[in-house]
């Protein structure tokens, strides 16, 4: 009997947890406030911070790779933290095996942020609050804007491997494509322009920019700075997997000078270059964040927090988790 009630005690506070976190997500999940956590985790901001801060100070790499995290998790079936998954949840096809998520990193600053929050408020921030926090913090230790975050999300008790196959912008897109997209989420053709600043840092496999620097004839096409086609052919014939800088200048540098190179036609990806050189709105957007950073940094900073406010679909089960790679129990 004594070794029952040992038992009973130690599980309590986990089956609380459970059901506190389980109780949580029945609540609208679409009414998000910049207050949320303010009386139930009001260290949450800063713990996240703090991670972040060390975590990038150790390794740069974990900024611009956090926050594709964030795209790739909004992009399916809204701002779920569903792109955290593992495969070993049950009834659960992990979003991490889709081919555009194949070299996704930083799930490990997610779950070490996780572990800090569950210690100090139990059951309380959602591992999709984590990312959107984690995601602005990304920015701006990259010398970037910082915004207000929007919280109150849920996190998904399922993932859709199939949407992230089919529902996340391809590097090979054309500017039509890339637009309808975007609006299938909400986001409008400025969003867009300001968004893909994102790759003003980081970098992309061979794999997702040699059909842009062969072209059909090995040579690149007429949209490429021929110099340019050249060096990123070079750095190609090390493989598919051979990384080179979206922005090679100041890769690690969240500036305008991404913008600065589609107006050179130094686009790295199909989809980077096929913002600018059609005419119209988009080349006029362009051509203003190549001369005016703080433009930029408005827009950019705007539309995040527009971006983040994307719900997952209507009776979607949610809850918050207590470990972002798996749902509750």
């Amino acid at each position: 009997m004594a070794a029952s009630r040992s038992s009973s005690s130690w599980l309590t506070p986990l089956i609380l947890s459970v059901l506190l976190a389980s109780t949580a997500a029945n609540g609208d999940h679409h009414h998000l406030s910049v207050s949320y956590y303010d009386k139930t985790c009001p260290s949450a901001q800063s713990i996240v911070q703090s991670v972040m801060a060390s975590r990038v100070a150790a390794d740069q790499a974990m900024a611009p790779a956090v926050l594709r995290l964030f795209f790739h998790d909004c992009f399916v079936n809204g701002c779920d933290a569903s792109v955290l998954l593992d495969d070993a949840t049950p009834f659960v096809e992990s979003e991490k095996d889709a081919e555009p998520n194949d070299s996704l990193r930083g799930f490990d600053v997610i779950d070490e942020i996780k572990s800090h929050l569950e210690h100090s408020c139990p059951a309380t921030v959602s591992c999709a609050d984590i990312l959107a926090l984690a995601s602005r913090d990304a920015v701006a230790l990259l010398g970037g804007p910082t915004w207000n975050v929007q919280l109150g999300r849920k996190d998904s008790r399922g993932a859709d491997r199939d949407a992230a196959e089919n529902d996340l912008p391809s590097p090979h897109e054309n500017v039509t494509s890339l637009i309808t997209k975007f609006a299938e989420y909400g986001l409008d053709a400025r969003d867009m322009a300001a968004l893909s600043g994102a790759h003003t840092v980081g970098t992309a496999r061979c794999l997702h920019y040699k059909d842009r620097v062969y072209g059909n004839d090995g040579e690149g096409g007429a949209d490429i700075d021929p110099f340019f086609a050249e060096l990123r052919r070079r750095t190609c014939q090390a493989g598919d997997d051979a990384a080179a800088p979206f922005d090679e200048q100041t890769p690690m540098r969240f500036d305008n000078a991404y913008y600065k190179d589609l107006v050179a036609r130094r686009g790295l990806l199909t989809s980077d270059q096929a913002l600018y050189g059609c005419g119209g709105p988009l080349d006029h957007l362009v051509e203003m964040y190549s001369k005016d950073a703080s433009a930029l940094e408005k827009d950019f900073a705007r539309a995040m927090v527009k971006m983040g406010g994307i719900t997952p679909p209507p009776g979607m089960p949610v809850e918050v988790r207590l470990k972002c790679t798996m749902v509750n129990y």
